[in-house]
């Protein structure tokens, strides 16, 4: 009688958790490309702009630096 072989038992494993359902909101805003960073920016000039949120933003009708 033949020597019984070693065989290697294949172990799967377990599947991972579901994630939490996400609230309707978040799952719109996500859906839609996530938050929009912009704002709404008055220059001394009278210039009204919009423009990405940063710490330097720079007025397009005159040049001049805005103070956040």
């Amino acid at each position: 009688m033949p020597a019984p072989r070693n065989r290697r038992l294949h172990v799967v494993p377990s599947p991972q958790p579901r994630p939490a359902p996400m609230h309707r909101d978040e799952r719109r805003l996500r859906d839609a490309g996530g938050p929009h960073d912009r704002a709404c920016y008055s220059c001394g000039c009278g210039y009204l702009f919009e423009a990405q949120v940063s710490a330097s933003v720079q007025c397009p009708h005159c040049k001049t630096e805005q103070a956040w």
